[in-house]
């Protein structure tokens, strides 16, 4: 063992939240004085842990670079981000649907006149990936605040976003034509750690494991 806890990089928000529950459910909850603090490396009480509170899409980075050991984060990011980490085990919290939205009337998958999509996400790199392997071709538009929007105001035919319940879509009078994917929680781990702090590793996985399957 090294002479500091495993750090792990987690995603502030919801997802943050389970992934600390379950954290405590193995007895390494958040050190009550730092939990009420505004530090930005959090001890957990037991002594094994340094959470990393980041934005999601750089919890991959983190960890990938080796700035944290391990981290979790949701699948939709790893697939869009596509860094070099191991990733260990399914945490199934966190689930929702990568998918391709559109206006109730809109046509899909072909626009009258032939006319090419314009394609609104967050998610390009995944958005591409699936459009080429249907052999569809779009114009991608990056857009990092409210997708919904590019279709209201005629920016965009369709969105790739994420979706859990669908709620902010009917809203917008948005409605999924079609899957992409789906994501839940990962446990992602740094290769070099992995090997240098193999033991560590190894029990970190077989205890969130454990207690996944005890809440099964």
């Amino acid at each position: 063992m090294t002479g500091r806890p495993l750090r792990i990089a987690l995603p502030k928000g919801r997802m943050m939240d389970e992934a600390l529950l379950l954290f405590g459910r193995v007895g390494s909850e958040i050190d009550a004085e730092a939990r009420d603090s505004r530090r930005l490396i959090l001890p957990s009480a037991d002594g094994r842990f340094e959470f990393l509170p980041v934005k999601s899409g750089d919890v991959p980075i983190y960890v990938e670079s080796g700035v944290a050991d391990a981290g979790v984060v949701g699948l939709d990011v790893l697939e869009e981000g596509q860094q070099d980490v191991l990733r260990p085990l399914d945490l199934g919290f966190g689930g929702c649907m990568l998918a391709v939205a559109a206006p109730a009337d809109a046509a899909y998958p072909l626009l009258p006149g032939g006319t090419m999509p314009r394609v609104a996400t967050k998610y390009v790199e995944s958005a591409r990936r699936f459009f080429a392997q249907k052999g569809m071709q779009v114009e991608l538009i990056r857009i990092s605040g409210s997708v919904e929007l590019a279709p209201l105001l005629g920016l965009a035919h369709w969105i790739v976003d994420l979706v859990q319940t669908g709620r902010t879509l009917a809203e917008n009078g948005l409605t999924v034509v079609e899957k992409v994917s789906d994501s839940t929680a990962r446990l992602i781990v740094n290769r070099a750690s992995h090997k240098l702090r193999l033991d560590e590793h190894q029990r970190l996985i077989a205890d969130l494991a454990g207690a996944l399957e005890k809440s099964a």
